[in-house]
């Protein structure tokens, strides 16, 4: 170590400097000289550049000895910037520090046009960074007492010179023309600036200022260079420069708006993720990051649940909706690997911060996990809202489905004695049911010894739910009483808990008889209840069937104990009305007595006794909630039945009494439930369901939204369960108005759920083949395509999936979409036209790629007989396809191109097509021919408006012409040819000679094709028939004179 500094570097700086925080290392990329960058020679060989250049050298070899590379070029800078102890011993003592940083600068210049995909660049890179940022801690050390007591000032050292000497020299080819040099000087200036812990202010600025116009760039990888280095600037920058410095100037607005901006709209995902790894993580940055769960790139995504939210810390900061949302979004994601990264985040990081004590270990060991801990786990569901998440469709269960799969120390510490189900709440009980689901639907039942060790047995489950069920009925019943509105919010968490304990008794085994009674009894009495909530009342109906069992006698006594229920709770009316006559029996008759016998002329009174009462309203509105219960009970019933109403007196005596009397109802919410129970019983009959077809369409047509969509369901479902109705109807009508229906739900503009619901029925019933209708599935691809429906998103959704599947499901699907193409294409050119300005539609470039490729037989899924085969030894083995889908297809739009009244807007399109049809030999002949002419007959009418137009119509005849030339069989005169010449010549040649050499017959074949092609030509423009003899001899003189 020197013993001095020279006078060279003892001043200080007095300039004001930035600190930058240390950052994480970059992936750097590796290159090769660019051909354009030219190093000048700055003059003689010398040892400082041999030594440099050898040290630079190894370095770009391997990684290996970077550390003790870093140490070497170390000790040539301290010798070229310091006093040496003992001059004249030393070889670079004629070297200064601006002949260290020149050669310095040299090797640096080298990696400027080094390729991205070579090794060489990252080495050089990475050794570049070690090497500044051990030389600047090196320099730090050195600084004396005196000079480090200036804290105003950052001294100036020769670490902090070489850092400017490279920047002054490599800010300026940020702006180069070539990519690669733009590319390696933004990496080398976000390197420089993750790797020192300060930097000059008049620097910091050039820095700042070259780096906002490099996330403009037009390379993706620059951009991510420049986002890389702003991203460290950006936690540094300050609140004042920020209000001192113009906003109208694109370099000095905000740094982190700019970089946030470019977060959300950068089309490429590497800067993205690049931004999302390394902006700071403040309260204005963290909405934007959480944004990035809905990224379309996948590892975007994964790199937000595996790297970002480990890194923030404990996850109770967020709120509750923000963590519902991450869990929903990153468990549903459909790549499976973000799945994972989000099971794992919620396994072993947020379990952890509930567990809080992560034990530090000694040392640099890293942290222990808190052993398992119940009260943790309750906790963390807490934290998550089981009772919103923990639904029908929440994340809850799916979460704690993934828990238990990945923590199995838990599995094994969960304990479920009787203390457990003393007094559950909402955590608790989900809970339970998460592990019991877990348990029975796992695959191989590997886990079922769990439940039968942890789980309680169904007696014991059947007291529980009674006990948390009468608890539930008394508080809803004292809120009905008293009007107590402080009592619903835990009469929901009361609700919550009789959910999950019925989900619990779903996948219990019935086969203990004891206990099965015992639940039987309980449900039996649990569904009279007449203020039992609805979804409790469909939990204990689907608990019931499954006690009652699964056979055709069970469904019968299963069907009769709900409809008992149904009584008892439709008697409640008649009990309260019994109530009523008697507690008001003295007053009717002092009215009847006083309206009898006494004459008034008061108005007054005449109008209070013709006026119904409140009590009387009140009772009407009582009796239509007990009527909708009742309803209820039997919808519930009919989705649990299947076998055929007819055979099941009990599902007869419902209909009569119950849902035909609720249909006929002057109620419109009793009339609704009538109607939805009414087409789950023409589920279950076939001739009830052809009764009813014009009562549904009637309530299509004549409903409002809601119950347009019920009787779209309806009818779908019908129209699935007997797809008989449309063809062997007693009615002819009657397809065709279903089929006016769906044509009607598909034009619903104004009403975006009738024409989802609609387009997701009538896709439910083409894919299963009820409905073939053409004309439906020409509207269907209409709607995909125009703008109207781009608001609708369900709609749009359900085509980009029905779509291609339809047609490469299926030829004859494949065969339909041809024919509606033409159609199609004169429909939105006729649609495009009408657009207004502000509107937009889809270009007709990619209309035309996707009919072409849902139409393509290449795509099927299914192959044809003839497209499939096998080998000798059992494999199998793909033959060309047939392309008879798209020769069809070209009839059907060179027909359209042809026709007089084409206008030249739909003619583009339509030829535009023909060029990309696929053409194969293997199609049928008839159908190449057929195509061909017409082919032919559309160029010599001209009818091409471009040129385009006319290279695809000449493709188009080109491979037609093809396929004809290889699938033409051969004509009866040449091969009668080939076999009279090889008779002819075997009877001249002797017994020993029959058999002619491989290559001469070969040879002689040849010759025989080539003649018989000419004569088959001629004899195309001739017509005559030769006789085959006289063919023959004349072709035998003819090869004797050539060979004379």
């Amino acid at each position: 170590m020197p013993g001095r500094v020279s006078t060279r570097t003892s001043a200080t700086s007095r300039a004001p400097r930035k600190s930058i925080e240390p950052s994480l290392s970059l992936r750097a990329s590796a290159s090769r000289l660019h051909p354009s960058v030219v190093v000048p020679d700055e003059g003689p060989s010398s040892i400082l550049r041999e030594r440099i250049c050898a040290i630079f050298g190894d370095a770009q070899k391997s990684t290996a000895g970077h550390r003790k590379l870093v140490i070497n070029l170390r000790k040539i800078h301290e010798a070229c910037c310091y006093k040496p102890s003992n001059p004249g011993k030393n070889e670079l003592d004629s070297h200064g520090e601006d002949d260290f940083n020149m050669e310095f600068v040299r090797c640096v210049l080298r990696l400027v046009g080094i390729k991205k995909s070579e090794a060489v660049g990252d080495r050089i890179l990475r050794f570049i960074s070690l090497f500044l940022r051990h030389t600047s801690e090196k320099d730090a050390a050195l600084i004396t007492q005196l000079q480090s007591n200036d804290t105003q000032s950052f001294p100036e050292t020769p670490s902090t010179r070489l850092t400017s000497h490279v920047l002054s020299v490599i800010l300026p080819l940020l702006k180069a023309k070539e990519k690669m040099i733009r590319f390696r000087s933004t990496q080398i200036v976000s390197h420089i600036i993750n790797c020192l812990d300060s930097i000059d202010d008049e620097y910091y600025h050039l820095v700042r200022v070259a780096l906002l116009k490099r996330i403009r760039d037009k390379e993706a990888m620059v951009r991510v260079q420049a986002v890389l280095g702003l991203g460290r600037l950006a936690a540094n920058e300050d609140e004042e420069e920020q209000d001192d410095e113009e906003s109208g100037s694109d370099e000095s607005s905000g740094l982190l708006e700019k970089l946030l901006e470019v977060l959300q709209n950068d089309p490429s995902a590497d800067v993205r993720r690049s931004l999302l790894l390394n902006l700071p993580l403040t309260p204005e940055t963290l909405p934007f990051l959480l944004e990035r769960a809905r990224d379309l790139d996948p590892p975007t995504r994964r790199a937000l649940y595996s790297r970002l939210l480990p890194a923030l810390g404990d996850f109770r900061h967020l709120s509750l909706s923000m963590r519902e949302k991450l869990l929903r979004w990153g468990l549903r994601d459909r790549d499976e690997n973000v799945r994972k990264a989000t099971a794992r985040l919620f396994n072993e990081r947020w379990i952890e911060d509930c567990a809080a004590t992560r034990i530090p270990a000694e040392g640099d060991a890293p942290a222990e996990a808190a052993p398992p801990s119940i009260d943790a786990l309750l906790e963390l569901l807490e934290r998550i809202d089981v009772v919103n998440s923990g639904v029908e469709n929440g994340v809850a269960l799916e979460a704690l489905r993934e828990f238990w799969k990945g923590r199995p120390d838990y599995r094994d510490a969960i304990s479920f004695e009787d203390p457990f189900w003393d007094q559950l709440s909402a955590e608790r009980v989900f809970l339970a049911r998460s592990f019991n689901d877990f348990c029975t639907q796992e695959e191989d039942g590997k886990y079922a010894t769990l439940v039968e060790e942890k789980m309680p047995e169904v007696t014991k489950l059947a007291f529980f739910i009674q006990r948390y069920t009468t608890d539930l009925i008394n508080r809803i019943r004292s809120i009905n009483t008293n009007d107590q509105a402080e009592e619903e919010e835990d009469t929901v968490e009361q609700e919550f808990i009789v959910e999950q304990l019925l989900h619990i008794a779903q996948t219990l085994d019935y086969s203990d008889e004891v206990g099965r009674r015992k639940m039987f009894a309980l449900l039996r009495e649990t569904l009279a209840i007449a203020e039992l909530p609805d979804e409790i009342t469909r939990l204990v109906i689907e608990v019931l069937r499954t006690v009652c069992g699964i056979d055709s006698a069970a469904e019968r006594e299963f069907c009769g104990v709900v409809l008992e229920a149904v009584a008892e709770v439709h008697d409640t009316i008649v009990a309260e009305d019994t109530m009523e006559v008697g507690g008001d029996e003295s007053f009717h008759s002092a009215r009847s007595e006083i309206t009898d016998t006494t004459p008034t002329k008061d108005k007054k009174v005449k109008k209070l006794l013709s006026e119904p009462s409140e009590q009387d309203e009140q009772k009407a509105i009582q009796e239509i909630l007990v009527n909708l219960k009742c309803l209820h009970i039997a919808q519930c019933m009919l989705q649990n039945v299947g076998d055929n109403l007819q055979e099941n007196v009990h599902l007869v005596t419902m209909l009569n009494n119950l849902v035909v009397p609720a249909v006929r109802s002057h109620e419109a919410p009793i009339r609704e439930r009538g109607l939805l129970c009414l087409g789950l019983c023409c589920l279950l009959d076939k001739t009830l369901a052809e009764e009813n077809l014009t009562l549904f369409l009637h309530c299509f047509s004549k409903g409002h939204d809601a119950l347009q969509t019920t009787a779209i369901h309806i009818l779908s479902d019908i129209l699935t369960t007997h797809p008989s109705l449309l063809t062997q109807s007693v009615d002819p009508n009657v397809a065709k108005s279903i089929f006016k229906i769906f044509h009607k739900g598909l034009k619903a503009v104004h009403t975006p759920d009738v024409q989802s619901a609609a387009t997701t029925a009538l896709c439910k019933l083409m894919l299963t083949l009820v409905i073939t209708d053409e004309e439906l599935l020409k509207q269907l691809v209409i709607c995909f395509f125009e703008p109207a429906t781009k608001e609708n998103a369900a709609m749009r959704q359900a085509l980009s999936y029905f779509l291609p599947v339809y047609c490469h499901s299926r030829r004859e699907n494949m065969e339909r979409m041809a024919n509606v193409v033409p159609g199609v294409l004169h429909a939105l050119v006729g649609l495009e036209e009408e657009l207004d300005e502000d509107e937009e539609m889809v270009g007709m470039t990619v209309v035309t790629n996707m009919l072409v490729e849902w139409t393509d037989a290449r795509k099927l899924v299914v192959l044809d007989d003839a497209a499939a085969s096998w080998d000798e030894a059992g494999r199998k083995e793909i033959k060309t396809v047939n392309g008879d889908v798209h020769l069809g297809l070209a009839d059907a739009l060179l027909e359209k191109a042809m026709v007089h009244g084409c206008a030249k807007e739909e003619k583009k399109p339509i030829l535009s097509m023909l060029g990309k049809l696929y053409i194969t030999p293997t199609s049928t002949l008839e159908k190449l021919q057929s195509a061909h002419d017409l082919a032919a007959e559309a160029i010599e009418l001209k009818i091409a408006p471009d040129a385009g137009s006319r290279n695809a119509l000449t493709k188009l005849h080109a491979a037609l012409a093809k396929a004809l030339g290889e699938t033409t069989p051969m004509s009866p005169r040449k091969s009668a040819a080939r076999e009279g010449v090889t008779a002819l010549k075997q009877e001249d040649v002797g017994p020993e000679e029959t058999q002619m050499p491989e290559a001469e017959a070969e040879e002689e074949e040849t010759k025989i094709k080539d003649q018989g092609e000419e004569e088959t030509q001629m004899e195309v423009v001739v017509g005559e028939q030769t006789d085959v003899k006289d063919l023959i001899l004349d072709e035998l003189l003819e090869e004797e004179n050539e060979e004379l």
